[in-house]
C-alpha cells in the first residue's frame, strides 16, 4: 500500500467520541479564524495585527462560546418543565440576557488577553462590530457542519 493511502484507511474507521470532539472544535476554530481573517482584511471595523493573534482569538472565542452555551443551558433548567407563559417568557429573557451579556464579557476578555493586537471599532466601543463578528462566526460554523452532514451518503445513515 502506498504511504498516502494509509490516511484514507485510517479515516475510514468510525471515529470515537474524543475524535469527533476534536474534529468538531478543529472545524469550529478554523471557521472562526477564517471569519476573523476575512473581516480583518475587508472590514475596517475589525483589526487584527497578526495571524497568531487571530488564532488565539479564534480559540479563546470558541472556549468562551462553549462556556456561554453551558451557562445558558444550566440557567434555563429551572424553566424546563414549566408550561406557563411566564415561565416561557422567563426562559427567553434569561437566555437572551446571558447570550447578549456574554458578548460584552467576551469583548472585554479579548481586550484583556490580546490587548492592542485585536481591535473592534464602532458603536458601543466596538461591541456592535464584535457581535456582528460572532454572528458571522456562528453562521460559518453552522455552514461547515451542515455541509459535513449533507455529505453523508444515505446508505451510511443507518
Amino acid at each position: 500500500m502506498k504511504p498516502h493511502h494509509h490516511a484514507a484507511v485510517a479515516s475510514a474507521a468510525l471515529p470515537n467520541t474524543r475524535q469527533r470532539l476534536y474534529i468538531r472544535y478543529y472545524v469550529a476554530i478554523t471557521a472562526d479564524l477564517i471569519v476573523l481573517g476575512l473581516l480583518s482584511q475587508f472590514w475596517d471595523r475589525v483589526q487584527i495585527s497578526s495571524f497568531t493573534s487571530g488564532l488565539v482569538a479564534a480559540i479563546l472565542l470558541q472556549l468562551l462560546l462553549q462556556l456561554t452555551l453551558w451557562i445558558e443551558h444550566a440557567a434555563s433548567q429551572p424553566f424546563k418543565d414549566k408550561t406557563s407563559w411566564q415561565a416561557k417568557a422567563g426562559r427567553v429573557f434569561v437566555a437572551w440576557f446571558i447570550l447578549f451579556s456574554s458578548k460584552l464579557v467576551m469583548l472585554w476578555t479579548i481586550g484583556l488577553i490580546l490587548g492592542d493586537s485585536i481591535h473592534f471599532y464602532g458603536a458601543l466601543h466596538g461591541a456592535l462590530p464584535f457581535i456582528a463578528t460572532v454572528v458571522c462566526m456562528i453562521l460559518a460554523e453552522e455552514l461547515a457542519f451542515r455541509t459535513f452532514g449533507a455529505l453523508e451518503s444515505p446508505d451510511e445513515q443507518g
